[in-house]
């Protein structure tokens, strides 16, 4: 899936998350949601788009325009609905291996190899005898992207293929033959298949599956009761909500709300609303659910530093993830008091269309007086 490069206004991945850099602290003054949302619905390719925005685990406003369907069609999408949020996935993943990492039931600098043996099987992975953890966890190891083919911003699989399941391994079997990226532990380079792996190593070190463990240890705990882990198709979007559409070979626009879940697993299959979302953000961000040590090994990695928001008046993280037919952004202040989530359900396979008219409606709601 594809991360959002929040900070270029661009996107590059489809399930990752980035990070701004870090701002003063700011006030807790939240804009008209509901009027940013009608602003963000009016630009070209977007469907629907909802927001929810939080102070203090309360809401201070939700706004929902557009529709949920193509050509006006649907009515209107409930502002309090599910959506899936992508590459924001990864940041609850890292966080529910960290955690075994506190627990002592793998390390840091634990080699994939030993980890996962079947992935070094044949050079699945090359250099998985070299390959830690740690790297995964913050996009240094090297490992291609299953994603995208070489050369090209296109899915390497059939988007319209919403039946057939893909064990994850099946998944890291399709980066085979494509080059690696650079040295194990030397550079930053986004790689789906990093958290694909990841997992792969949840589901082997606990013997549960990845939905089982994200429940058992976020979801639940934190209260997010309208949060699960997609896991096999044809399992979509539970409830009403709004429906994301991708061009086919012809240029014709195909509904793909039901996006095969196979291709989330650990790279980004979480199905969320706002209110979760910004939950787990500010429990994240309060330092609830890991001890700083580990907290810096996901947050360190995954820094890079961009233009800042609302003119330097805000410290905080944007975290974005975007899907053939979505894409989302989470600003989350650092001290957890502040969350601003969006989900757009879009009409074309463009992120840069959309993405800087996503960032001003954070400015616009999170900034008012800016």
């Amino acid at each position: 899936m594809k991360r959002l490069s929040v900070a270029a206004a661009t996107a590059v991945g489809l399930l990752l998350a980035t990070t701004l850099p870090a701002m003063a602290d700011g006030a807790t003054a939240i804009g008209d949601v509901q009027q940013a949302m009608e602003a963000l619905a009016a630009t070209p390719g977007v469907v629907g788009a909802i927001g929810g925005a939080y102070v203090d685990g309360k809401l201070a406003g939700r706004g929902t325009a557009g529709t949920r369907l193509l050509n006006g069609e649907g009515g209107t999408i409930p502002a309090s609905s599910r959506f899936r949020i992508g590459s924001q996935s990864k940041t609850m993943v890292a966080t529910v291996l960290l955690q075994l990492v506190g627990e002592s039931r793998l390390g840091l600098e634990d080699k994939l190899a030993e980890l996962l043996p079947e992935v070094a099987v044949g050079g699945l992975v090359e250099r998985a005898d070299e390959i830690t953890v740690r790297q995964l966890v913050q996009h240094t190891s090297g490992i291609p992207d299953w994603f995208h083919r070489s050369g090209s911003t296109a899915p390497a699989f059939d988007v319209f293929d919403f039946t057939t399941y893909y064990r994850p391994i099946d998944i890291v079997k399709m980066t085979r033959g494509r080059p690696r990226t650079g040295e194990p532990g030397e550079t930053y380079t986004y790689s789906n298949t990093n958290y694909t792996l990841i997992g792969m190593i949840i589901e082997k070190v606990t013997r549960q599956t990845l939905a089982r463990e994200l429940d058992r240890r976020l979801f639940r705990p934190l209260g997010m009761t309208e949060t699960y882990q997609a896991t096999k198709p044809p399992e979509g979007i539970k409830g009403t909500h709004g429906h994301g559409y991708y061009p086919d070979s012809t240029g014709t626009l195909r509904d793909v709300h039901r996006f095969n879940a196979s291709w989330g697993n650990g790279a980004g299959g979480v199905v969320s609303t706002t209110r979760d979302v910004s939950a787990f953000r500010r429990a994240f961000d309060q330092g609830r659910l890991l001890p700083p040590s580990l907290q810096e090994v996901l947050t360190g990695g995954s820094v890079r530093q961009g233009t800042g928001l609302c003119a330097g008046k805000l410290k905080g993280q944007m975290l974005g993830g975007s899907a053939p037919g979505l894409a989302t952004l989470t600003f989350a202040s650092a001290d957890g008091r502040q969350q601003f989530a969006i989900s757009v359900t879009r009409s074309t396979a463009d992120d840069n269309a959309i993405v800087p008219t996503m960032i001003k409606t954070v400015e616009a709601v999170l900034c008012p007086t800016a």
